[in-house]
């Protein structure tokens, strides 16, 4: 049986492609990561970073006739072993593994002072200013060195940090290498191709809206942009890679590593300058970017999703919800002062659907908003939120903050409870005013939490059954002024 050294590979044309299936709390990990290391922590458990790639990459090895133990090295180090495939392309039928391993036993200071247990050492302590050198047989390298010297005095050196090793030891590797052996019927070049399934690397999406205002402040328009944030911690730097990342909420991958090289086909979204094309896949979306790029270890990289899109209608949206108490219960809720806390906030949305100018599926991701300040032309936040998943003609609704000369007050007027009857009545008014030189339009939202069978006997407005216990009231408030709201319901059990 042949050994082979380490295969390097010889840039065949497939190269190295990579899907990067997205994780809703990826950002949040790098954020994690990013306070960690401000702290000072050298070393980040990679585990705690959610997210997965699929890593497919093709080399030419030259392989013997029979059987040929093959290195494969530069792989990432949170492969999982159990997805790893090998494939020959060349002789297909006639290559097989016979066994596969994964040597992740990598070089580091620790390991090797542990490969040098029971052997000669030379460490190098601080003394004051000046430095001992030490020689002596290590007999321990846990939290400190242990040295006995040759007079047989033992030495324990708590401020070493460097040493001098005769050799380096064997059983370590400086790289995290898969070994296949193989037994090919013929010999010679062969176009091998590779895949596992890596984790610690992910990506999400950042949106960038700046908001242009009509006259009244209310609607208008607005100019998006968006881009992908990838992080690599997997242990490997991805040269020149085909890429592709999943949008979705991916339970399990269903397919083999060597079955996801997708299928090339008509795209929906297609970009110039090597951008990102869009398309479903199975239950998912497929962006995939039209030119190679290289993602290095331990690194963030952002590509621009697709084109900013420009003029996209929308609508500004003030919202109050006056209640403390928003949950659903499982018996009427009969106490008269349960929930009458009441805030003032008036929350402030803009609404927009995804439809043309933009018009492509959007992945889950953070939205911050801009508006220009028109006295010196520079662009201003005034709120962030992120999104889910959002299909292509659905709503996306951002929550920017709270108005500031708009409030609002909601207090229980009558209330009254027959036991007997199992019925409950209840009369709310709730009060918006508005301290703005221009009339705002406000919808009151209204939980009716008490009980699910419910009746609105009385209203001084229209309103609009959201769902199966939300009313939503739409008013004008006048310049400066109040608009007073009031409704009656009955419940019944």
């Amino acid at each position: 049986m042949a050994c082979r050294a380490p295969a390097q590979g010889t840039g065949t044309p497939g190269g190295v492609s990579l899907t990067i299936y997205s994780a809703q709390d990826a950002r949040e990990a790098l954020q994690s990561l990013e306070r960690s290391l401000r702290g000072g922590r050298s070393h980040i458990d990679s585990a705690s970073i959610p997210g997965f790639a699929i890593v497919r990459e093709e080399r030419s090895l030259a392989l013997d006739q029979g059987r040929t133990v093959v290195r494969f090295p530069d792989v990432a180090a949170t492969i999982e072993p159990t997805t790893v495939s090998f494939a020959s392309l060349t002789h297909p039928g006639t290559t097989r593994v016979l066994e596969q391993g994964f040597e992740f036993d990598l070089v580091s200071t620790e390991k090797i002072l542990e490969k040098f247990v029971d052997r000669e050492i030379t460490a190098e302590s601080a003394v004051g200013d000046s430095v001992e050198y030490v020689r002596g047989k290590l007999l321990s390298s846990a939290g400190g060195i242990v040295l006995q010297t040759e007079n047989g005095q033992i030495r324990i050196l708590r401020t070493a940090q460097n040493f001098i090793l005769p050799e380096l030891p064997g059983g370590l590797i400086t790289r995290p290498t898969l070994v296949w052996d193989v037994h090919a019927e013929s010999g010679g070049e062969h176009r091998v191709a590779v895949g596992y399934e890596a984790r610690s690397i992910t990506w999400w999406a950042d949106y960038n809206l700046v908001f242009r205002p009509d006259d009244r402040g209310q609607n208008g328009s607005l100019d998006l942009a968006a881009w992908v944030s990838i992080l690599n911690r997997s242990g490997a730097t991805f040269e020149d890679a085909r890429l592709k990342l999943v949008a979705g909420d991916v339970n399990r991958i269903q397919e083999q590593p060597q079955m996801m090289e997708m299928r090339r086909s008509t795209l929906a979204a297609k970009q110039s300058f090597g951008g990102f094309e869009e398309k479903s896949f199975a239950e998912y979306h497929l962006y995939t970017l039209g030119r190679p790029a290289t993602l290095p270890d331990s690194s963030t990289k952002q590509l621009e999703l697709f084109p900013k899109a420009v003029g996209i209608p929308c609508e500004k949206l003030l919202v109050y919800s006056g209640q403390s108490a928003m949950g659903y219960y499982n018996s009427p809720m009969m106490d008269q002062n349960f929930g009458q806390t009441s805030p003032k906030d008036v929350a402030v949305y803009l609404r927009f659907r995804n439809r043309k100018p933009l018009g492509v599926p959007l992945p889950t991701g953070r939205i911050r908003v801009m508006q220009e300040d028109t006295d010196d032309g520079t662009l201003q936040l005034i709120g962030e939120d992120s999104i889910d998943h959002t299909p292509e003609g659905e709503e996306v609704r951002v929550r920017l903050g709270n108005a500031f000369d708009v409030v609002g007050e909601r207090v229980q007027k009558e209330f009254s409870l027959d036991s007997r009857r199992q019925t409950m009545d209840e009369t709310i008014e709730v009060r918006i005013r508005n301290s703005k030189e221009q009339a705002v339009s406000v919808i009151v939202s209204e939980n009716l939490y008490r009980w699910s069978n419910w009746e609105i006997t009385k209203s001084s407005h229209d309103f609009t059954k959201i769902d199966a216990r939300t009313i939503h009231l739409p008013i004008t408030v006048e310049a400066k002024g109040e608009t007073v709201v009031r409704y009656s319901v009955h419940y019944s059990w």
